[in-house]
């Protein structure tokens, strides 16, 4: 059982190791995401403003890891171009941006006042 759940997650990291150096919407978030904890720490943000930029990078790798998989599938299937191989394709990437959006404006709420608050001075 135990090997079982050993193997499991040997997988997945795997599958997170290609995401990573195959993916540049992957490398690319990882970016972002590192800059808004270095921007974070720098600010001195609360805690809970902490908190919520974390859970946005994870739900945000989240998303991106599914649309990555969505796109893997649906190449395997056909990689010729078909309109519902496309619509899955589009729908996908849709959630994925209007994550980023959200998340932006989130970060945007948290990160401004301190930023023009620093610019005041």
């Amino acid at each position: 059982m135990i090997r079982k759940h050993t193997i499991s997650i040997q997988n997945a990291w795997n599958g997170l190791i290609w995401a990573l150096t195959s993916q540049p919407n992957y490398r690319i978030h990882f970016f972002l995401s590192g800059i808004a904890l270095l921007v974070g720490y720098l600010l001195q943000i609360a805690y809970l403003e902490f908190l919520t930029i974390l859970i946005l990078i994870i739900v945000g790798l989240t998303i991106e890891t599914v649309n990555t998989a969505i796109e893997e599938t649906t190449d395997a299937i056909d990689t010729h171009i078909r309109e519902d191989i496309k619509r899955a394709k589009d729908v996908s990437a849709g959630a994925m941006l209007i994550f980023a959006i959200g998340a932006s404006i989130i970060a945007g709420v948290i990160f401004i006042p301190k930023i023009l608050l620093l610019l005041t001075f």
